[in-house]
């Protein structure tokens, strides 16, 4: 009894083994086959285009940056990633491929984030946000002698629009114009309204867990990032349009060439800088921006493309933002059925907008 017992234990244990090993092989033969698709998708003609990723030296230390463009002749936009720490290198190359027809697309990751992480360590403990705003600075110039642009356009989402804003009022001189989305102001104002949004769309639907932990953690100030991270996960959880976290780990797995240490390092650098700028306590200098502060005279067109429904960066401060802004030409559009991250749930509407009313700018 004992042998067969132990027989159909052994049985049991090779048929496990066989079936993962059956999955791992038909996870990377469909990896390979994914790859293959989008490299073929997404290539840029060498004659006509711009394809390079590189780390170079900025603010002492070296930084990752890729740069993509179909036609050398089209205006630079250099994005700054949303967080803190939360680079776009692992993202597939399709996502943001779209983009590369009428603008040469510069992707980088931050000082503490990434790629830029695995190379060159975490934040050292003096690191400020006005101090990865200059690293931003010494990038638009070296964009603008790299790929010889007289200026180029700069995009920031959520934790970029801060560095951003911080990178015009320095710099004015290096950009055809500033694009927000997600759009900071005054954080301790934008936490107090986004609990206050999510929890009623929690009532609204009757979401009892959602209620429950949002009335837990109560209204902010918060006491600790995990508190802030409870309002992030139902702002997202009720964000049209956003890819679930199921299809989004896919994507990474399946579709990007990163791999296990630059995932390791992703993560690593979203840890490392999220306690570094929001702060285990939520009482980093994240938590205390407020962007009007610096002065609300720009020297360069100013344009906000918001999604109407933003749960982290409410619409309502950001177009009262522009509304106060004195610039050469400024816009503030709320982009329908769009939350925070309205550039990818609503690409199609927000490049849309970039071609029409900020290209232009850098066509002369």
């Amino acid at each position: 009894m004992a042998g067969r017992i132990w027989e159909v234990i052994q049985r049991v244990v090779l048929l496990v083994l066989g079936l993962g090993l059956v999955s791992i092989c038909g996870g990377s033969a469909y990896r390979v086959y994914r790859h293959r698709q989008i490299a073929k998708a997404t290539m840029i003609d060498p004659a006509t285009g711009i394809d390079e990723a590189m780390f170079i030296r900025v603010g002492g230390i070296e930084q990752w940056i890729t740069i993509r463009g179909q036609y050398r002749e089209n205006p630079v936009l250099l994005f700054l990633h949303g967080g803190p720490g939360v680079a776009t290198s692992p993202y597939p190359r399709d996502v943001h491929f779209v983009w590369s027809k009428d603008f040469t697309f510069v992707q980088w990751d931050q000082r503490g984030s990434g790629k830029t992480y695995g190379r060159s360590g975490p934040l050292a403990p003096d690191v400020t946000i006005d101090r990865v705003a200059q690293d931003g600075v010494e990038l638009a110039e070296f964009l603008r002698q790299h790929l010889h642009k007289r200026k180029i356009i700069v995009l920031g989402l959520s934790w970029g629009t801060t560095l951003g804003i911080y990178m015009v009022k320095a710099r004015p001189d290096l950009f055809y114009a500033y694009v927000g989305t997600g759009q900071m102001v005054n954080a301790r104002e934008a936490e107090t309204i986004t609990y206050r949004q999510v929890l009623d769309k929690a009532r609204a639907r009757g979401d009892r867990d959602a209620i429950k932990e949002l009335e837990h953690i109560g209204p902010p100030p918060y006491a600790s990032q995990a508190a802030l991270g409870v309002q992030r996960k139902w702002g997202r959880a009720y964000e049209p349009g956003l890819q679930s976290n199921l299809s989004m780990i896919s994507k990474v797995l399946f579709e990007s060439d990163v791999g296990f240490r630059d995932l390791r390092d992703y993560i690593r650098g979203i840890n490392d800088s999220q306690d570094h700028f929001i702060g285990v306590a939520a009482d980093g200098p994240d938590t205390k921006v407020d962007l009007p502060a610096l002065g609300t005279d720009f020297a360069i067109p100013m344009f906000v493309f918001e999604g109407a429904e933003d749960d982290v960066a409410p619409a309502g401060p950001a177009k009262a933002y522009v509304d106060s802004m004195v610039a050469p030409q400024k816009q503030f559009v709320a982009i329908a059925n769009a939350g925070h991250t309205a550039m990818y749930s609503r690409a199609d509407v927000f490049l849309r907008l970039l071609v029409e009313r900020v290209r232009p700018l850098a066509i002369q």
